[in-house]
């Protein structure tokens, strides 16, 4: 089943597909294959944090079962945060991760850290291909409703026997005080 034949599933492209469709501004921003949480709090002098809104066990979305290369009806691993600089979020981000190989990974023990600064210290990180998406598509984002900025985010992640799926969605209050254009 192709994602295209269902207009209601999100379409995810390889990041050089969505290039042409891209403000070089925002170019950076969702190619970047460093930390996320790193470029975030080099852009603002504000204070950087982290908003859980959920975490625990759930059955993946079908887009997200079809990158982990795992069944929909399984159940994985998800979080659910903001990542916020001051009184501002500037990222709504879901991550997914097969239960199997979680073990030793201490996700569930991140709270109000955000994952790319655990991620971004393991020296065996594997970063997959990143695909983007067109917001408003963060039907993925269950516990978050707020204004979406134009584009999101998604990579597999390995390290060691762990895989996360990491999606980031950039949102319109960042886009506002970067002074970033529409697309």
């Amino acid at each position: 089943m192709s994602p295209d034949r269902f207009p209601g599933w999100p379409h995810w492209l390889p990041i050089a597909a969505q290039r042409p469709r891209m403000s070089p501004d925002w170019w950076p921003w969702v190619a970047s294959r460093d930390s996320l949480t790193a470029r975030l709090r080099i852009a603002s002098p504000r204070p950087f944090s982290v908003r859980l809104l959920a975490q625990g066990v759930t059955r993946p979305h079908l887009d997200e079962a079809q990158a982990l290369g795992l069944p929909h009806r399984t159940h994985v691993w998800h979080r659910e945060v903001l990542l916020r600089l001051g009184d501002a979020s500037w990222v709504a981000a879901r991550s997914v991760a097969p239960l199997e190989g979680l073990s030793g990974a201490r996700l569930c023990t991140l709270g109000e850290r955000s994952l790319g600064s655990w991620l971004f210290r393991q020296p065996n990180l594997e970063r997959g291909p990143i695909e983007a998406i067109r917001a408003p598509a963060m039907t993925g984002l269950g516990a978050w409703r707020g204004d979406a900025g134009p584009w999101g985010r998604r990579s597999l992640l390995r390290v060691g026997r762990t895989r996360i799926l990491v999606q980031e969605f950039f949102l319109a209050a960042m886009a506002a005080d970067l002074s970033l254009p529409s697309r």
